[in-house]
C-alpha cells in the first residue's frame, strides 16, 4: 500500500481572537479559525466570491506565539495537516476536520502584526 500524504498550506484572515487553554498535563493548545477567500470569473463574467471558514489546532509555544500577537481579522500563513475528530455530543455522533498547524508565517507587516511578514516559528 502506497504511503499517505497529508499536508495543507492556507492563507487567510483570523475569524476571531485565538483561544488558548491548558490540557489537564500541562500542555498549551490554541484554536483559531481562519477565513479563507477566493473569487473566480462566473460564466457570464461577474467577479464569483466565496470564503470557506477552517478551524485550526496549534500546540505548545507555537500556539502561544500566534495568541500573543494575532487578533481578530489580522492574516496568516499556517502549515500543517488535516485531522478528523469525531465524538458523541447529546446522543449525536459528530466529528469535525481541523488543520493540525506544525509551522506558520505572520503576513502582512508595519502594523505590529509580523513585523516583515517574516516571524516564524517551527516545532523543535
Amino acid at each position: 500500500m502506497a504511503k499517505g500524504f497529508n499536508k495543507v498550506v492556507l492563507m487567510g484572515n483570523l475569524v476571531r481572537d485565538p483561544e488558548t487553554r491548558t490540557t489537564p498535563n500541562g500542555q498549551s493548545v490554541t484554536n483559531f479559525s481562519l477565513a479563507v477567500n477566493r473569487s473566480w470569473k462566473g460564466q457570464d463574467g461577474s467577479t464569483q466570491e466565496a470564503v470557506s471558514y477552517i478551524d485550526c489546532v496549534c500546540w505548545g509555544r507555537q500556539g502561544e506565539v500566534i495568541a500573543q500577537y494575532m487578533q481578530k481579522g489580522r492574516p496568516i500563513l499556517v502549515e500543517g495537516r488535516l485531522d478528523q475528530r469525531s465524538w458523541e455530543q447529546d446522543g449525536n455522533k459528530r466529528s469535525k476536520v481541523e488543520v493540525n498547524v506544525e509551522n506558520f508565517n505572520f503576513v502582512g507587516g508595519g502594523d505590529g502584526a509580523g513585523g516583515d511578514g517574516a516571524a516564524q516559528v517551527r516545532q523543535a
